[in-house]
């Protein structure tokens, strides 16, 4: 007889929806015009705190959350391309591809807005603070790289309606429960808990950084007139 078995963990699955609701808010409050700029940019540091969090929760989390377990090797996607019937109890290699793509795209984007100039009201807490050619740059890659990250975006819902649909494979409620079938893994591929007191001292932590870095640490930049 089957049953729901743990396979990811709560801190994860409030990861995904809260990055993906910081993500859509920034973009909201980008179009929306200057009234909104420091939506944005509070929204920005969100984002780069749980930005922050699923990096360091893929080293020392549950067992599916960790890279260790997803990382997209050639092999893997080669394999994965040949059989794709074969189930996956975590992400397939396609889907950690992805997942390393959407972390990476927005590390360039969180990290770079920290050192753009909006030219009417703010500026992010790092701009001028090594020179102009390096803000020029990352003014470039702020005002780009959200295209890629729409694309991203775009291609994941897709995916996750084409396994619906065609593979009968329902990706969005495990991300809400955090369980799956029993009759689709092993026994020794669920997980026993979601080490929730780690998850909220590692939250902290990244907060307090976030602040750190964009409050206690900002550069006091001289401007002459």
């Amino acid at each position: 007889m089957s049953k729901q078995v743990l396979v990811w963990d709560l801190p994860l699955r409030i990861f995904h929806w809260s990055f993906a609701a910081s993500i859509i808010g920034c973009w909201v409050t980008h179009e929306l015009g200057s009234d909104y700029i420091d939506w944005h940019m509070q929204l920005g540091y969100v984002a780069m705190g749980l930005l922050l969090f699923r990096v360091l929760w893929g080293f020392i989390g549950t067992k599916h959350a960790r890279f260790a377990s997803f990382f997209p090797t050639p092999g893997k996607i080669r394999h994965y391309l040949a059989n794709s019937d074969e189930k996956h109890v975590g992400h397939n290699p396609l889907g950690s591809l992805m997942v390393f793509t959407m972390l990476l795209l927005v590390l360039v984007q969180v990290s770079s807005g920290l050192f753009v100039d909006d030219e009417i009201f703010t500026t992010g807490p790092y701009f001028n603070a090594l020179g102009g050619e390096v803000d020029s740059l990352m003014n470039t890659l702020h005002h780009n790289a959200f295209d890629f990250i729409a694309v991203a975006i775009v291609l994941h819902v897709i995916a996750v309606i084409f396994y619906q649909r065609v593979k009968k494979h329902n990706l969005v409620k495990p991300m809400i429960t955090g369980k799956k079938n029993s009759n689709d893994m092993k026994e020794v591929d669920a997980i026993a808990g979601s080490r929730l007191l780690l998850a909220i001292v590692l939250g902290l932590l990244c907060a307090g950084f976030v602040y750190w870095l964009v409050v206690i640490n900002a550069p006091v930049v001289e401007e002459f007139y």
